[in-house]
Order: structure tokens, then sequence, then C-alpha cells
């Protein structure tokens, strides 16, 4: 190492990789002709490779540079001590505007290899080095009040302002010092499932924060403030052309010795061979743990993004074993992306009553297989309400909408009021005995407020028990986060795509909320649906956790288990409950079932979102119910009655 040193420092007129890179975010020689870079080369691909210079004592400063070299590639062999002349750029792909720029040394002259055969030494990351990635945040430009969540969003551009690195605090700093480098992840844990081409994400033998029991990371708030999980780092594809394993996740996997760069939105790691798997995470899923009662006034709910579920969909067996064998068939079950009889075809067609028949048969079905022979037919009904073509949002033609089942020996939809129809606007009315009622029922919310443009309207229903006591619920599915930015981009706070139109939506259906809540202080209000947000973008939500109460909060989950869907880094809860203080009060259950996000691979999900249940009590009377010792079914390790209100037989 120390004749190394002497052979940097004795070259004339040498301009160190340290140099190149500076202490910044962009190079301080951008756009300058260098001469003499030298650095023994650590990894190569068909357009150029890396080097590796005497490392700099300025934790911020990366002594490893990306060399563009297509015509030069061949030349260059991993442990080649070389030095070469070129201009310094920053690069940005023309159509991804957002992208951070990756420091290159482009239009190289003057190679001269120097000695072969170096050995190639990667700087370690983990726990035993005491290198390490920061906790909790991304960049000293996400201070808002909100984090990197905060609102507005791109208020600053990273590369504009191209802040001297705090590595030690930020998470794209840190990984920005290392740019170039060669290094190593120890015991790497993969967080995501692989994406289409290969990259899975996955975090270090480090600390994190939102660990999960399946192993994912959580988004969850660190200090008040949402965690951007800035130590997980995206594996792009291994540059020897092998194949990165198609784990689950929760795997973990053989160290990954690669480079890091920036492509196509993300910090990365090409490493340079395939990691292979040292322990795959248990695939075992658990369905719910509790189960519908005989009790009239105690309901068991399920909420379930079906995701694009038409007459002809392939996932339907297997959401309808879900809805029987892992929800145990919820008394009422919240559904959205319900397509349009006709599919994704733009015909025209709006209905869904095939949809939803074809998908009740399933559930019939699969029920009459998987209890007993003496038990009698089981059988949901459903409703819905058909939108006015293509205005809804979704798949041209597709004329995507929620909908509702619930089973008819435990709740019915209160009577004497007809359906709504796309246009018309539910509301809240008082019969002459002060009972509240919906003027339709079910009913859109505000259907033709600009809120709603291409979008999913609410469905709002009003129930009632055996017992004849009442409670409302409305079903959600609100704009997605089209149009949004990276976490890694050079947007400041990231683009949150759509958050003033959901906050909009979230706006106009507290409203509603907020009628049913002034007439009856005490009404019994069941809320849920895909929501397409965090509850840590609490602008998005304030006006409905005004009114009422995130259910994960009234039954005392566990933050790093709440999540029912995965993205990029983060395991994350985009499905949401809120119940009424009058629910609330009474005690609640709810239980976020992993069928989809603990799937072995993206092909043996049925959804992109997980389902939810819930438990709850609708009734004035409080309730008197205590848990009991229960027989359990064989296979299943959650206890079940023996004779329920779906009149099924176990």
């Amino acid at each position: 190492m120390l004749l190394l040193q002497s052979f940097f420092a004795i070259i004339a007129n040498a301009v160190s990789i340290a140099e190149i890179q500076g202490p910044a975010f962009q190079s301080p020689l951008l756009g300058q002709v260098v001469r003499n870079a030298t650095g023994i080369v650590t990894a190569k691909d068909r357009y150029g490779f890396w080097l590796q210079g005497e490392p700099s004592s300025d934790p911020r400063i990366s002594n490893g540079l990306r060399v563009y070299a297509p015509g030069l590639a061949h030349q260059t062999d991993v442990g080649h001590l070389l030095s070469l002349s070129g201009r310094v750029s920053e690069h940005r792909q023309n159509n991804r505007p957002n992208d951070l720029f990756l420091t290159e040394l482009i239009a190289p002259f003057d190679l001269f290899i120097h000695s072969v055969d170096h050995p190639v030494i990667p700087l370690i990351i983990g726990r035993e080095s005491g290198y390490a990635p920061p906790l909790a945040k991304a960049s000293a430009l996400d201070e808002g009040t909100e984090g990197w969540l905060s609102v507005p969003n791109n208020v600053t551009l990273l590369e504009s302002v191209n802040a001297t690195l705090q590595p030690d605090k930020y998470g794209l700093d840190f990984w920005e010092s290392l740019e170039g480098n060669l290094v190593t992840i120890v015991n790497p844990t993969t967080s995501n499932f692989p994406d289409m081409f290969g990259s899975l994400w996955v975090y270090g033998d480090w600390d994190v924060n939102g660990r999960n029991e399946r192993g994912g990371l959580t988004l969850t708030s660190v200090d008040g403030l949402p965690d951007a999980h800035p130590g997980v780092i995206l594996i792009g594809r291994p540059l020897d052309g092998t194949r990165n394993p198609k784990e689950p996740i929760g795997s973990i996997l053989s160290n990954i010795t690669g480079v890091v760069t920036y492509q196509f939105g993300y910090y990365s790691i090409l490493p340079l061979t395939a990691p292979s798997v040292m322990t795959e995470s248990d695939p075992d899923i658990s369905p719910v743990s509790f189960s519908a009662s005989e009790e009239p006034c105690e309901l068991t709910i399920g909420d379930y993004n079906v995701e694009n579920m038409s007459p002809r969909s392939r996932h339907i067996p297997l959401v309808a074993k879900h809805v029987v064998e892992y929800l145990k068939l919820p008394d009422i079950l919240f559904l959205q992306e319900i397509q349009s009889d006709s599919g994704s075809r733009n015909n025209g067609v709006v209905t869904a009553n095939r949809t939803l028949a074809t998908f009740v048969k399933a559930i019939s079905n699969t029920a009459s297989e998987h209890f007993s022979s003496n038990s009698p037919p089981f059988k949901y009904e459903f409703v819905n309400i058909p939108p006015e073509d293509n205005m809804d949002g979704g798949k041209p033609g597709s004329n995507i909408r929620v909908a509702y089942l619930w089973n008819p020996n435990k709740v019915s939809l209160v009577p004497g009021h007809i359906t709504g129809n796309a246009t018309q606007a539910v509301e809240v009315v008082k019969s002459d005995k002060g009972e509240l009622s919906l003027s339709y029922n079910p009913g859109r919310v505000h259907p033709t407020h600009e809120a709603w443009e291409e979008t999913r309207k609410p469905l709002a229903a009003a129930w009632q028990t055996s017992t004849g006591s009442r409670f409302f619920t409305v079903n959600v599915h609100l704009s997605s986060k089209r149009f949004g930015s990276s976490p890694h981009g050079d947007a400041r706070p990231p683009v949150n795509g759509r958050i003033e139109r959901r906050t909009q939506q979230v706006n106009v259906t507290a409203d509603f909320v907020e009628s049913v809540l002034s007439q009856d202080v005490n009404a019994s209000i069941i809320l849920a649906g895909d929501m397409n947000d965090f509850v840590q973008t609490r602008s998005v939500f304030q006006s409905l956790t005004n009114l009422l109460t995130d259910i994960n909060d009234a039954s005392a989950v566990d933050p790093v288990e709440r999540y029912t869907y995965v993205y990029e880094q983060h395991m994350q809860e985009i499905d949401h409950m809120f119940v009424s203080d009058a629910i609330v009060n009474r005690g609640t259950k709810v239980e976020h079932i992993h069928v989809n996000t603990w799937a072995r691979s993206t092909s043996e999900r049925a959804s992109d979102h997980d389902p939810t249940v819930a438990k709850v009590w609708v009734c004035d009377n409080p309730s008197n119910t205590k848990d009991s010792e229960r027989p359990f079914l064989p296979g299943l390790t959650a206890p079940l009655v023996i004779q329920n209100p779906h009149g099924l037989i176990y």
C-alpha cells in the first residue's frame, strides 16, 4: 500500500480521484480536462470501468470514479493500475430530469497501464467495520414538519444547492460520498421483491429502524418524522451477467461486493457477481387470529384491494381462498378495484354485477370445499354503483369502482332507500322516529365534486344488525401517487404524486363523516379502503383524523407491523381503516393479513395489496363478550367457533 501511495504521489501533473470527486454532490472540477488521474480498476462493463484511487482522510470525499470509455474498456482489466486524462462530467439521462448527477470522466485519452494484478480491496459496510449509513433522514433539504413527506413538495433541487456532504447525518449524502467506490455489504437482507429487471432492495448488518416480523422495514416515525430508511440500497444487475436471486422479503443473502453508482433514479450497487441465498424467509402466512361470532353486535370487517378484478381474472380463485381461509369470511368486506363486466375492454360497459357474482360464487365454492360437508351453503350478497364510463380513472374501459360484500345472516342494508346512481350525492337523513339513515343506500359521496375527477368515488352505506342497531360505512379508493418522484431524486422533498388531490378527497369525505356525527355524536362509523398515502403524511389526513381514529391506534398495533403494501425501500400502509369514537370506546381488534407481501414471489401474489380484518362492536350497548378457548381447525393456528353466524360447521 505504501508503494502505491508513493506511486500516486510521483506521477507528474496528476489530479487525484478525490480531487475530482470533492466534498459535495457535484465535482469542483466539472467541465475541466484533468490529466493523469490514477487508480486501480475495480470493475468494468461494456461502457467503461471504475477506478479507485488513493483514499482521502475526509469521509465526505469518494476515491472511486466512473470512467465512461466504450472504446477503451476492452483494453483494461480488474487489477490494472493505470492513469489517464479526460474531461470531468456530471451525467444525467436527458429523459430523467429528476435524477441526480453521476460524476464521470469522459472522452479519456493518454491511457497508460503501469502494472497489473493488484488486489482490489472493497470498503466493508457493516456493524463490525463501524462504517454504516445513518438512520432516518435522507437529505438536509427535507427538514419540514413531515420530513421527506413534507408539504409542499419540490421546494428545493438538491443539485442546485450542491451542498457539502454530511454522510454521518443523511442517507443520500452517505451514498454520494461512496460514489464509484467498491464496497461490500455484510449480511444483506431483502426488503422488497425483485423488480422486473432483477434489481432488489437490501439493507446490511447495521442499525435500522422499523424492522418488522418478516424482516422488511416498515415506514414508521422517528422523533415525530417519517423514517426515510436511508440505509436501504438497490442492488442492480450483476456485472458478470449472473442473475440476482428472486427471494421473498426477509431473506438473508451472502455478502454483496460491487460498485456504488446512481442509475434510474436511485443510488445503487452493481455487484461483481450475484449473491447466493443464505437463509430464506419463513413461507408460512398466518390467517387472522379471530373469527366472526354469534353475537349480532360484534362484526368482523374486511378490506381488500383485489387489483383489477373482472369476471375473467385468473386471480379470482386465489383471492377467494384468501377470503375464506385467511380472512375467515368477514361479515362485511370492503372491496376496491372491481372492474366492469367486460374487464378492460373499452366498450362502454359499466355494470359489474357479473364480476361480483363470479367472485361471490368462487368464495362460496371455496367455502364448500374448505368446510365440513354438513355445512349449509354460504353466499355473500353484494352491492356497487356503476360509474359513468371512463370517469373514475384506472385502465380505459375497466371502470374500476369500490363495492361491498356482506353476510345476510349477520347484517343488512337499512331498507326503504333506493341505491343511488353515479352522479347522485348521498346525504344523511333522519326518520320520524329519529333514526339516522341515508338518502340513497348505498350512495356516492359528493360524486360531482372536482376532487373526484378521474377517481373512484366513495360509497357510503347504512347498515343494521339483526337487533336493529344501525351503523355506517364509507368505502374509499383515493387517487394514486402517479407523477411522484424518487425518494433519491433531485426534488426535495420528493414529489408525492397527486397529494393535493388526495388531500381534497379526504376533506370531502371528512365533510360527509361530519354530517353523520353532527346528527349523532355516538354514531358507529367505519371508513376503510385504499387511500394511497401514509398516515405519516399528516396534512393529507388531518381533516379525517380530527373526526375518526386509526383502528391501529385503537387496537394498539405495533407500528412496525402496520403495513399492507411494499414499494421501493419501504413496507408501508396505504390501506387504512378509521372508526368513530363510539366504536373505539367499545374496543377493537385489527390485523393486516400478509398473504401478498409475504408471498414467495410476485407470481404468487393475488394483489399488490394485503387485506385487513377488524373486529368491532357496533351497538349502543357495550360488549360483555370475553375471549374463550375455542377448538382449532386442522392446519390453522387460530381458534375458530363451532357454529358461527355464517351457518358453517368447522
